[in-house]
């Protein structure tokens, strides 16, 4: 799946969840104070260059997952290639900076601010006198007062995803002159500099029918650096060219091809010399390290102290290349001119991949983590975990610490676990609110499930009888051949809903089943050992990864075979399985099963034994990309789930809808809207209210940290770790990479001219050195 940065307030966050939930202790506060923000875990890995530098000129390529379907951030189906496209084009008023924190744009804005506070929320915006529409009109308040009414909700006819903010513009009109705009709210709203980001013409957004249509193949009217020059849908390409009429400071680039390439294809691609930049999974990015320091060779893997025939042999099965040869020379190894052929067409690929790793040589990982956190969901809507406690002895089962070392630390990346359902560290609404919740403690969750009525050895119902929870559920369709893309194979709003569709199968094993838990067999269909990696065939080895993460081709899962005797046991045994009511406790796991999710099937693996070690069964259930999110995770039909969510700079407006307690619709379903956990409070919603309403920000800051302990507090979503971005990027290139939080700058990304260089460590992760101040209630 992708794992683009889709900006949080282009699309409605439609696959990353948060939760809210109910209050189980005498007392909570926001806890923490601004001081407790701090730095972010780790800063942008972007090669930064001054100006002067960067050469003129050039043709910078990117890779992304898709050509967009439509070029209207405000749409259902825009994605990360549609925000992409916007940010470069099109005005913002406020932007992304560092540390997840928005700042004035004074390319477009000189400054905004809010005028008046009774009876109503005035803010008057100056726009800079230089802005114009790339048609040469000026930007101003028809532009803005054609947006709000396409986004307020009331005219149906307009198709769009979101209206958060726009729903409480009472009126816009002009100021004292053409360059003022004043917005008048009929509500108050904190996060009113989330709106008019981006800002289209009002050609785009005065009718339904030019919202709706308008923009979905063209974009021609824009208004930033550079403008759209050719959408070819063809070559799977949009080339974007300088703005002759940008009048902030020029483009270095003459050039911007953002091109389509499966993430699964980019390592080669970049080889190829048909890319340049490109986010990267571990494995891709170990292979290009690896060409950097030599240690990549045919000869370095496995099969290197055997002899020359067998080494070629061992390396083509690793890499994948020309297996079905190696095997014919196995089966014919008496038969020269068979053995002549196999060696000749593997000592091909080995030189195909030499030529590869040669021209990889060009390029460097550059890292940092992405603004985005991986969760583990508890659906609180029925079974063992509608019950409060039973979802706080799961929580306090999880070793958060353990699970995102596993996941960065190989990354040599910060691993610490996330502390907030709102925020990550840097941006200014952070604390550590997990104290509501406590920390990893095998004794308290088992007081917990044994308070719940759970208890060790219980009797249980007919052995076929269905489990408690949902496991006994039957999963929909479910399919095989799968491809999600992304780092850990965890799905973000946004970004991951284009999952090619695959044929159909399901994979189930049960873990934490007996004392032999920790060592329970993968079978596959045939009644063999499941290969561990289910998905993407990596073509080279990962060396030091997370286990069960990156396993080459050919891996087997633990076998299932009882330790000899006299072998040592596990260091901490599984605990006899609880039940209640005759029913056993088993929660089913549900997982995409597509490439890239090993990073995810490793951390699921792990969570299973933390909760075996407390009597908690859990079936794995690996279900096909396209089938993940509408079948299961929307439709509740889950017990625990992986999943990840964007971090916003406002979020008091993006989480609202995450948290919000579900309500019974007309038809006598459930309304959820995202809170995809079905766990919610009036508690938390008053406190979002309460947020979004006031001016004041040190107070919405602590409203939204008091909701944050209750979400905690609630165990119906459990932040784990922030995900990591790696991006693949060619040496000379400056200003672009792995940008963490912020805003890319278009104008300055370009080539070194001869004889530069990029800053000094700058591909080295470490906490920011500077925190940038924190924008007052009244000023821009």
């Amino acid at each position: 799946m992708s794992h683009d940065g889709v900006g949080p307030r282009a699309v409605l966050r439609s696959v990353a969840f948060l939760t809210a939930g109910v209050l189980a202790v005498p007392l909570l506060t926001g806890c923490g104070s601004a001081d407790e923000v701090g730095k972010p875990l780790a800063r942008q890995d972007i090669a930064p260059a001054a100006r002067a530098r960067i050469a003129e000129g050039g043709t910078l390529r990117w890779a992304v997952d898709a050509v967009p379907e439509t070029f209207n951030t405000f749409q259902a189906d825009a994605d990360a290639t549609t925000t992409r496209v916007a940010q470069a084009v099109l005005p913002t008023m406020y932007r992304i900076d560092a540390n997840g924190r928005p700042q004035r744009d004074a390319d477009y804005l000189e400054s905004a601010k809010v005028v008046d506070t009774e009876p109503k929320q005035v803010v008057l915006y100056k726009l800079n006198q230089q802005a114009v529409w790339s048609d040469g009109r000026e930007i101003g308040a028809a532009d803005f007062a054609a947006q709000w009414r396409a986004l307020a909700g009331k005219d149906t006819a307009y198709w769009t995803a979101r209206n958060a903010g726009y729903d409480r513009i009472e009126k816009i009109e002009r100021g004292e002159n053409d360059l003022e705009v004043r917005v008048t709210f009929s509500r108050r709203y904190a996060d009113w500099r989330s709106l008019f980001s981006p800002l289209y013409p009002k050609d785009v957004m005065g009718t339904p029918d030019a919202f709706n249509d308008g923009v979905r193949r063209k974009l021609k009217v824009t208004a930033g650096p550079f403008l759209v020059k050719q959408i070819d849908r063809k070559k799977n390409e949009v080339r974007l060219t300088r703005n002759p009429r940008w009048w902030g400071r020029p483009a270095k680039l003459s050039e911007l091809v953002l091109t389509a390439v499966p993430r699964d294809e980019r390592a080669t691609a970049l080889a190829a010399g048909k890319i340049d930049l490109a986010e990267v999974d571990p494995t891709a990015a170990q292979r290009i390290e690896g060409a950097a320091n030599g240690s990549a060779g045919p000869l370095a893997g496995p099969g290197s102290e055997v002899g020359a025939a067998k080494a070629l042999r061992s390396w083509a099965l690793a890499h994948g290349s020309d297996e079905e040869a190696a095997d014919d020379e196995d089966e014919n190894e008496d038969a020269d001119d068979n053995e002549d052929e196999a060696r000749t067409k593997l000592r091909s690929a080995i030189a195909q991949w030499q030529q590869q790793q040669k021209a990889l040589r060009g390029f460097e990982v550059r890292r940092s983590l992405e603004p985005a956190y991986t969760q583990l969901a508890l659906n609180g809507s029925e079974g063992p975990l509608a019950d409060e406690r039973v979802r706080r002895a799961v929580a306090r089962a999880l070793d958060r610490k353990e699970l995102a070392r596993l996941v960065l630390k190989p990354l040599r990346l910060p691993a610490q676990p996330v502390g907030s359902h709102l925020a990550l560290a840097g941006q200014d609404v952070y604390a550590d609110n997990s104290g509501a919740l406590g920390g990893q403690d095998t004794s308290e969750a088992q007081a917990l499930l044994a308070d719940a009525g759970w208890v060790a050895g219980g009797p249980i119902k007919e052995k076929g009888g269905k489990a408690a929870g949902s496991a006994g559920r039957k999963a929909d369709d479910d399919s095989d051949d799968d491809s999600a893309d992304g780092d850990d194979g965890t799905y973000i709003v946004g970004e991951d809903d284009k999952a090619p569709a695959e044929t159909d199968r399901e994979e189930k094993h049960t873990a934490a089943k007996g004392e032999n838990a920790q060592n329970s067999a993968h079978k596959s269909e045939n009644g063999g050992r499941q290969l561990a990696q289910d998905g993407k065939q990596y073509k080279q080895p990962h060396q030091g990864g997370a286990p069960g993460a990156y396993a080459p081709k050919g891996t087997a899962a633990p076998d299932a075979t009882p330790a000899p005797a006299g072998s040592a046991a596990p260091a901490v045994a599984p605990a006899k399985a609880l039940a209640k009511d005759g029913k056993a406790l088993d929660l089913r796991f549900v997982l995409p099963s597509g490439p890239g999710s090993e990073s995810l099937a490793a951390v699921a693996e792990r969570i299973t034994k933390m909760l075996a070690k407390v009597g908690i069964r859990t079936e794995i259930t690996k279900v096909s990309d396209e089938s993940y999110f509408k079948d299961h995770i929307a439709s509740g039909q889950y017990d625990l789930a992986l999943y990840s969510w964007p971090a916003s700079a406002f979020p008091a407006t993006d989480a609202r809808p995450i948290y919000a307690k579900p309500v019974p619709a007309a038809d006598g379903s459930l309304s959820v809207e995202q809170n995809y956990t079905r766990v919610g409070t009036d508690q938390v919603d008053q406190l979002f209210d309460q947020a979004i309403g006031t001016l004041d920000e040190g107070e919405a800051r602590s409203l939204l940290r008091k909701a944050d302990s209750r979400i905690w507090a609630a165990a119906g979503s459990i932040p784990l770790y922030q995900r990591p971005q790696l991006t693949a990027v060619r040496k000379n290139v400056a200003n672009a990479g792995a940008f963490g939080f912020e805003t890319p700058v278009y104008e300055d990304m370009g080539f070194l001219k001869k004889g530069a260089s990029g800053a000094k460590g700058a591909s080295t992760p470490a906490p920011n050195s500077s925190v940038s101040p924190s924008v007052s209630p009244s000023e821009d």
